[in-house]
């Protein structure tokens, strides 16, 4: 089931996902007022966020392996510098 609903201010698709959890603690959270929603989807995108910059490290890591005594770091450093400079 496709949802389209509006998240952040922007339109975009959205699908529902269901999970299980102890009666226990639905009515811990019911007594605390937590929107539970709201919680789950926040730790979703940091998750997300924290997956793809684990990923990026490794990617960045074989690359700088793969570079290594190829390129000067002298040269990269000034090369970001620039790049920096240039925002």
């Amino acid at each position: 089931m496709l949802y389209y609903g509006s998240y952040y201010g922007v339109l975009m698709g959205s699908v529902v996902v269901s999970i299980r959890i102890p009666r226990e603690l639905k009515r811990r959270l019911d007594e605390l007022g937590v929107n539970v929603s709201e919680v789950v989807r926040k730790l979703l995108e940091q998750y997300v966020e924290e997956v793809e910059r684990a990923r990026l490290g490794e990617r960045l890591e074989r690359l700088r392996q793969r570079l290594a005594g190829k390129v000067d770091p002298e040269t990269i450093a000034r090369i970001v510098r620039e790049s920096r400079e240039q925002r």
